[in-house]
């Protein structure tokens, strides 16, 4: 039989042995990307049951990918591309126009700032293409004609055009509610710990392993370096710049963040980061921001409850709002 002294030490080793297995492994993290909504998508989660969290994946994935067969303008037969085809109304479905009345919410209290109607506008300069271009102002203007936050009427389900020819783009906005839904999903699988991006769109789900998600901000003008980390847990981080989709000619850079006053790339910024606590939300206020330039841009983060943002602008200024300071880590 054991000492006393010996059964001491090896009680403790194993209590040592046990809570050392409780922890999360090495290998906890899975993670998977995928082609979705134009853009590719991690789903990254920390689970020590692999089958479990990969299906959690498999019902996040599933999801994004419906949602994008209702509000992609790439599939001619979603919801948003026959509505833009519609002579004047359209009955869509409940998440399309609850999601087209965020939409407007965001573009009222940015006075129009955001604008999910720049549909026409966007095609003209297929900025996104392999072959951008300058339209001529002509064009622009007649791009313009019946935007705006009073552009469409929602009654319900039932969404009425101002003007027929109006053209709905939902770029600044869909991706980050496909994001905003995937997590929910994960969360009803019964994961604690998980971070989707979809091309920058970010919402992180619990904390990484007891610690914050560290979610680097891109410089806008040097690639691949940091300017600054956030140290976040349970929030969605938005960065929209001048950086991600653009061409340059005769010296100008043409990106594919519109203002809507001008149909020109709005000039004032070089990126706008935007926290909080969804993505959809924060999506479409990191355009809105983008486009109002840093000192607008700032104080509609400022005025807008439960919302952090960082703004880069055009002469390389760094503006924060005050709530962010604790989050923040310069570089």
């Amino acid at each position: 039989m054991f000492g006393r002294p010996l059964f001491l030490v090896l009680l403790l080793i194993l209590v040592a042995l046990l809570v050392w297995l409780r922890q999360p492994a090495a290998d906890s993290q899975i993670s998977r990307t995928a082609l979705v909504m134009g853009t590719l998508v991690e789903i990254k989660v920390y689970s020590d049951d692999r089958k479990h969290a990969e299906l959690g994946i498999d019902v996040a994935f599933a999801e994004m990918t419906r949602l994008e067969q209702l509000f992609s303008t790439h599939i001619p037969t979603s919801e948003i591309s026959l509505l833009s085809a519609a002579e004047r109304s359209m009955t869509v479905s409940s998440e399309t126009a609850s999601l087209l009345r965020l939409g407007q919410e965001i573009a009222r209290r940015s006075a129009g700032s955001f604008d999910m109607t720049l549909g026409a506008l966007k095609d003209l300069w297929r900025i996104e293409s392999e072959n951008p271009r300058i339209p001529a102002e002509s064009a622009i203007k007649a791009a313009l004609i019946g935007i705006g936050p009073d552009a469409l009427q929602i009654d319900g389900r039932q969404v009425r055009k101002r003007v027929s020819s109006l053209k709905i783009d939902l770029g600044g906005i869909a991706k980050g509610y496909a994001v905003d839904r995937a997590v929910e999903k994960l969360r009803q699988s019964g994961i604690r710990s998980a971070a989707v991006n979809a091309g920058g769109d970010i919402r992180l789900l619990g904390d990484r392993q007891e610690k914050p998600w560290r979610i680097g901000i891109q410089d806008p003008r040097q690639s691949g370096e940091i300017i600054a980390t956030l140290n976040l847990k349970n929030h969605s981080v938005v960065t929209s710049g001048d950086y991600e989709r653009y061409f340059e000619k005769d010296g100008v850079r043409y990106h594919h963040l519109f203002n809507p006053q001008t149909g020109q790339p709005a000039r004032e910024c070089q990126s706008v980061t935007v926290v909080a606590a969804d993505v959809a939300t924060a999506d479409a206020l990191a355009t809105a921001a983008f486009v109002l330039g840093p000192q607008q841009g700032l104080v509609l983060l400022e005025q807008t409850e439960n919302v952090e943002g960082l703004l880069v602008a055009a002469d390389g200024q760094r503006l924060a709002t005050r709530g962010l300071e604790g989050l923040l880590e310069w570089h």
